[in-house]
């Protein structure tokens, strides 16, 4: 029987997520897996989230204990990083396995993918199994985790092109605010032909604070490496686009920038995540109905 890991490396677990952890547990448990919770999960030891290293002690412990077969973030937040500096990445590369979440989380997952070459996932947060009001998220998950499909969301989705053209890279990604934290410094990511995703919480960020981190992507080159960009969803009051921001940005129509761009609302901060595998190779093409895919296996099927 499969056994989840659950962890909490971002916000602290309040006493209203406590019941919600309980319940996607229980969804979970009802499909025929077992779910495990880290020794730290529920701890609070700063006041506004659990401390980096009893949060990366989960992290190691999850990844080292062989009965873990998955280990699957909470919730997301603010503050992930802060576990970089105190985890073991030599100990990871020793234990593969599946590690996902979105949000706050893809920041701890890209840099995993970064410092030990581990294939990591964007999608569903544990929490979010019982908080989303459909079951598409979870049906993704098991999808892709247990079933090893290699299909991007379902059948049917639209899919827009704002650039035209073929491409193939390995994913790397996720929320925006985060991303461009990998653009530059201690952890700064190799973004050369890469193909970008890249989604927003509209609630937190304004149109120009998403201005801000595309332009800073743009002014440490990032645009001039990748090989395609794949947007996701963004929902603000002024219903302003996120590819209307990236647009502006790069000033598109830009011979500069002749890699193919496209969107599509099946990843983000929104019911339907599909899951996206970060250092797997995929392929863009903007003449397909489904307009991405992946092209290599991106779970190993024991």
């Amino acid at each position: 029987m499969i056994l989840f890991g659950v962890i909490a490396p971002s916000d602290p677990i309040t006493e209203e997520n406590r019941e919600e952890l309980m319940k996607a547990k229980a969804i979970v448990e009802q499909s025929g897996f077992k779910v495990k919770f880290s020794k730290n999960l529920f701890s609070n030891a700063n006041g506004y989230s659990n401390s980096a290293k009893e949060k990366a002690e989960d992290i190691n412990e999850m990844f080292q204990d062989q009965d873990v077969k998955m280990i699957w973030c909470a919730k997301g937040g603010n503050n992930s990083n802060n576990t970089f500096d105190y985890i073991d990445y030599e100990l990871i590369k020793q234990n593969p396995k599946i590690i996902c979440g979105f949000s706050d989380i893809t920041s701890l997952t890209n840099v995993i993918t970064l410092e030990t070459g581990l294939v990591t996932f964007s999608g569903t947060n544990f929490k979010t199994i019982a908080t989303d009001e459909t079951d598409y998220s979870y049906r993704e998950a098991i999808k892709r985790f247990v079933d090893g499909s290699l299909e991007i969301g379902l059948p049917g989705e639209e899919y827009l092109t704002l650039q035209d053209g073929v491409a193939e890279g390995e994913l790397i990604g996720g929320n925006l605010c985060l991303i461009h934290e990998f653009a530059a410094g201690k952890y700064q990511a190799d973004f050369k032909n890469k193909i970008l995703f890249l989604e927003e919480l509209g609630a937190e960020t304004t149109p120009a604070g998403s201005s801000n981190f595309v332009a800073y992507l743009k002014q440490n080159n990032v645009f001039d490496e990748i090989s395609g960009l794949w947007i996701g969803n963004y929902e603000h009051e002024s219903g302003i686009t996120l590819e209307k921001i990236i647009s502006d940005v790069l000033e598109l129509p830009n011979k500069k920038y002749n890699f193919p761009i496209i969107k599509s609302n099946n990843f983000g901060h929104l019911d339907t995540k599909t899951v996206i595998p970060i250092g797997t190779q995929a392929r863009i093409n903007t003449k397909n109905d489904i307009k991405i895919e992946l092209i290599e296996n991106c779970v190993i099927k024991e």
